[in-house]
């Protein structure tokens, strides 16, 4: 499982804590489809993410996120900033990161987001664009100052967001679910939901408490499969929720 506390380990702790968590709020808010908290906390994280690129080209982070006069000539200084071939993720860091926060935060500020009018109700549409563009600046900021892959990005920012149920009970790195006369098929749909991205088979086993290893991947982890309700990988251990299983998880299993 992912340590929050290690990822952008190089800025410093409070900004890092702040852009996690503003993160994640627009996340755990999108994935239970309230639109327009997801929406009003995006201004935070434009700010925070602001911050990190601007003491990232300056070469000296503040200790925390701050917010420019104006986003969006900001932003356009951070643009004219001259290139620097040998900074990791220069490109991103100068003008496709400085491009997208003044969109992000525009949809904040002067959207549907605390105000009345229009004939449509805009908060769905733009909590989606909100979902996509945060994610994929976490993305980005990820890769850049944790110096992996793209696709590793991804799944470590994955893997920050998790859904809330009160099916679930967290202990430290143990998860229940609650309703003890549940299936051991559903209880894996509704873990599974619950996580955003892989989630080790081992993991699943405990959280189950199936009594045998071998019988849960045969009679648990592999008809969910065949099923096309999860994504077994049985070489490596992991298993993801399908949109398939997501469907059941969230139209029968967590409505009871």
């Amino acid at each position: 499982m992912i340590d929050p506390s290690r990822v952008l380990a190089a800025l410093p702790q409070a900004l890092r804590e702040e852009l996690l968590d503003s993160y994640q709020k627009i996340m755990s808010n999108y994935l239970e489809r309230r639109w327009e908290p997801s929406e009003l906390n995006a201004g935070k994280f434009c700010e925070v993410a602001y911050s990190v690129v601007d003491g990232a080209l300056k070469g000296n982070f503040p200790a925390k996120g701050g917010k420019p006069n104006n986003m969006l000539a900001a932003c356009q200084a951070l643009e004219r900033q001259s290139p620097d071939p040998t900074r990791v993720g220069d490109r991103s860091l100068r003008v496709l990161i400085p491009r997208l926060l003044p969109v992000l935060y525009e949809i904040r500020n002067n959207r549907g987001v605390g105000h009345v009018g229009g004939d449509v109700d805009p908060n769905h549409m733009d909590a989606e664009a909100v979902q996509a563009m945060a994610s994929w600046m976490m993305a980005e900021l990820v890769r850049i100052f944790h110096g992996v892959k793209t696709d590793e990005a991804q799944q470590t920012v994955d893997a920050l967001v998790e859904r809330k149920s009160p099916l679930i009970w967290a202990v430290g790195e143990i998860k229940r679910v609650l309703d003890s006369k549940m299936t051991a098929k559903n209880q894996v749909l509704v873990l599974l939901h619950h996580s955003t991205g892989w989630v080790s088979a081992t993991d699943l086993l405990n959280w189950v408490e199936y009594s045998s290893a071998s019988m849960f991947r045969s009679k648990v982890l592999r008809p969910l499969h065949k099923d096309r309700l999860i994504e077994f990988n049985a070489e490596q251990g992991l298993a993801r929720i399908s949109p398939s299983g997501a469907k059941i998880a969230e139209e029968e299993l967590l409505k009871k």
